[in-house]
């Protein structure tokens, strides 16, 4: 792609340090290694899928893109601008500040049970966008309302009166109502029915190609992705062990955490069902991890002495497949 990326970060990392660290504490520094080495371009009406396994740094990722956390060392770039050395605080005080925003995993807890649906997502507008008079936030309000399939007159009720479709709708309303660039979806369809989840996953992808927005999708769940993103990244550890496009992924995965990952996913049509790869054996800690090692050595099916020796580096190859394994599946 040869358009400026909506947001594109190099070499991101995002460390915290355990035990307070300061002048009186013994030994080296503790620091848990959340996000480590991360580079990611997303760029107009492109949709990116987040996977890997709880604790693999997908939420702190997306955290940090969305300058709700500051972070530890790389660069930050939205259409180009450098905006890694604003803080947290200067961010939100930025005009950039409505060009990225977030729809949470659990539409019920992101909701303020105080606020009535039109002021939930009357709430950015008037924050970020500062519209001119009462007129012209209802107009607003209103598009975006029928922009996500909610009737108006839901627009007066408060969240308990609304079911789970409903509350999505609202997050995802109260997101798109000051125009974004970029939208990170933090699993928003995780606690919601399946069938609601196809309804919610179809509105998004028509806003998508209607609007323009960029979409990260952050999930777990290998099937939702490959339904709505036409991109995939695997974190494993803090780290991506794999890139590419959905196809690539799903067709010819070659990281063995990928195709372990692939592996679980269950299916109920005959002949599809892949073997399934166990990683068996314990995860390696995320503290102060060592600079040597391959993060998935110990557990992997593929290692061999090189990998504790050496750890191996994300490479790029001619199809655009980004690859960290020493001995990845042809």
């Amino acid at each position: 792609m040869t358009e400026t990326p909506i947001i594109e970060i190099e070499n991101l990392e995002k460390h915290f340090v355990l035990g307070g660290g300061g002048m009186l504490q013994r030994g080296p520094v503790q620091k848990l290694h959340a996000v480590d080495d991360v580079s990611l371009a997303i760029h107009p009406g492109e949709a990116v899928g987040l996977v890997g396994e709880s604790g693999c740094g997908k939420s702190t990722l997306s955290r940090v893109l969305c300058r709700l956390a500051d972070p530890t060392a790389g660069r930050i770039r939205m259409k180009g601008q450098d905006v890694t050395d604003l803080t947290t605080a200067a961010f939100t005080r930025s005009p950039l500040r409505r060009m990225i925003q977030m729809v949470f995993q659990d539409p019920t807890e992101s909701l303020n049970p105080r606020f009535t649906v039109f002021d939930l997502i009357a709430d950015p507008l008037r924050q970020l966008a500062a519209p001119a008079n009462r007129a012209e936030l209802k107009t607003k309000v209103e598009a975006v309302a029928n922009a996500v399939n909610l009737p108006l007159p839901l627009l007066s009720r408060f969240p308990h009166q609304l079911s789970g479709g409903q509350k999505a709708r609202v997050g995802i309303a109260r997101a798109m109502v000051v125009e974004p660039w970029l939208l990170v979806l933090d699993e928003p369809t995780s606690a919601l029915d399946v069938s609601v989840q196809a309804t919610v996953l179809q509105l998004l992808d028509r806003l998508r190609r209607e609007a323009g927005v960029a979409l990260l999708f952050v999930s777990h769940d290998l099937n939702v992705v490959r339904l709505l993103c036409s991109r995939i990244v695997v974190m494993y550890l803090g780290q991506v062990v794999e890139s590419g496009t959905t196809e690539q992924i799903f067709n010819q995965p070659r990281h063995p955490y990928t195709r372990a990952l692939l592996s679980a996913i269950p299916t109920l049509r005959a002949g599809q069902q892949r073997e399934r790869i166990k990683l068996d054996g314990e995860p390696q800690s995320p503290v102060n991890p060592s600079p040597s090692i391959c993060r998935l050595y110990g557990r992997c099916p593929s290692q061999q002495d090189r990998c504790r020796q050496i750890a191996p580096e994300l490479i790029t190859g001619t199809d655009g497949r980004g690859l960290r394994c020493h001995f990845p599946a042809a």
